[in-house]
């Protein structure tokens, strides 16, 4: 740890806040003003589908202007749309609501870039140790944006909007936090000449392949059920009290680890890690199904946020190695483009199977899933002890 790792993992934070309050919020006021309920998490979904689409914009910028301009400048977008999304509330005003948060994913596809800026502000022998410690930083989110998203419910007469009025406070602590971080130049930056392989060969790796689907799936997972627990938990009659604790401690577990798993993939290696991950989900899923009930919800959503902790910091952690340091802004462009789209479709979904189908088909429809990243993680395991068996013997010696 470093002061500039502290304050970019005091920014990771703050981002959570951001992105809780949204996810506490967005749902309810979409279900208040939406046209028909299965829309309510369509403000959501617009949230990560910006992000999306922001991908590669935010790539080329860092590129062209870098770590520290570009961070800003989301920045900046935050607090602009939190300002709008508080007029939508005030006004009732659906499309506005969605069109605003549609925006902020300019600020969430720079936010998803944290984990990897941490790893040049550290030697190499420390990079899954600095993402690990920059994930963490994301307790701050479940601590603050719960509480704050209660806190500011009523500010205003219309519900929630004095929330979006608090996230602009946020974002402004962020961009001054921001302003203080010097990042190195990244190689390339300043020109709009590509450096390295074509994209369409690096994602075609096997390792590539695999992190951005545990990313992207496992992100997807948790996003399902996560975005579905306000309305689900309301649908059930609790109080949005009782939303805002079992968030708490949902994003509490997806970053407590943090503090360690950088140990432990050191230790154990990246896929046992995610593996882990994969079993935490299992019992999200079982905890789920048993009912309803405050505790259920709560014990549900704190394995899931443990298992996400895992699949993520480890599957970022494998991405490293499937690009080098001219290619890394379209590597890690293409794989948070491919994690949005899937927050995206699992936010979307969400709201339509947790309206329409209820809370216990959203936990089955999650098992498949489970399944199909589990099948990914042995494909890779098989590979690598394959090429590990080709290695060792073209380095056994000729016999005589």
């Amino acid at each position: 740890m470093n002061l500039r790792l502290a304050l970019l993992t005091l920014c990771q934070g703050l981002l959570m806040v951001n992105n809780v309050v949204f996810i506490a919020i967005n749902g309810l006021v979409g279900l208040a003003l939406a046209p028909v309920g299965w829309m309510a998490t369509v403000p959501i979904t617009a949230y990560v589908a910006g992000g999306a689409l922001a991908t590669g914009l935010v790539a080329r910028h860092q590129r062209r202007w870098g770590r520290q301009r570009t961070f800003q400048l989301g920045l900046l977008v935050a607090i602009c749309s939190a300002a709008v999304c508080a007029w939508a509330a005030m006004t009732r005003n659906f499309w506005l609501l969605t069109s605003a948060t549609l925006v902020a994913g300019y600020y969430s596809a720079n936010g998803s870039l944290y984990r990897f800026a941490s790893v040049e502000l550290v030697q190499p022998d420390f990079k899954e140790r600095a993402i690990s410690w920059v994930l963490a930083g994301g307790i701050l989110g479940g601590v603050v944006g719960p509480n704050l998203a209660s806190w500011s419910r009523d500010l205003l007469s219309q519900p929630f909007a004095g929330a979006y009025l608090a996230l602009m406070g946020v974002g402004a602590l962020s961009l001054a936090v921001m302003s203080c971080i010097p990042f190195p130049t990244l190689p390339g930056q300043g020109t709009t000449q590509l450096q390295g392989r074509p994209t369409a060969e690096i994602v075609r790796q096997p390792v590539f392949i695999i992190a951005a689907a545990a990313c992207a799936i496992g992100y997807g997972i948790m996003n399902l059920l996560m975005a579905a627990t306000p309305i689900a938990m309301q649908m059930c009659g609790l109080p949005f009290s009782d939303a805002a604790l079992v968030l708490e401690w949902h994003v509490i577990g997806m970053f407590a680890p943090g503090f360690f798993t950088g140990h432990l993939i050191k230790r154990f290696g990246t896929l046992p890690v995610m593996g882990t991950g994969l079993v935490l989900y299992g019992g999200c899923i079982a905890v789920a199904l048993s009912g309803v009930d405050l505790h259920q919800f709560l014990v549900a959503l704190f394995l899931l946020g443990l298992g996400w902790n895992f699949v993520f910091t480890g599957s970022t952690t494998l991405s490293l190695g499937a690009y080098t340091p001219e290619e890394k802004d379209r590597a890690q462009g293409a794989l948070n483009f491919f994690v949005f789209a899937t927050l995206a479709l699992s936010s979307f979904a969400s709201g339509v199977l947790v309206t329409t189908s209820g809370w216990t088909l959203l936990n089955w429809g999650s098992v498949p899933l489970v399944a199909v990243m589990a099948g990914a993680l042995l494909w890779l395991a098989a590979v690598n002890r394959r090429q590990a068996a080709a290695a060792a013997d073209s380095a056994r010696p000729a016999s005589p």
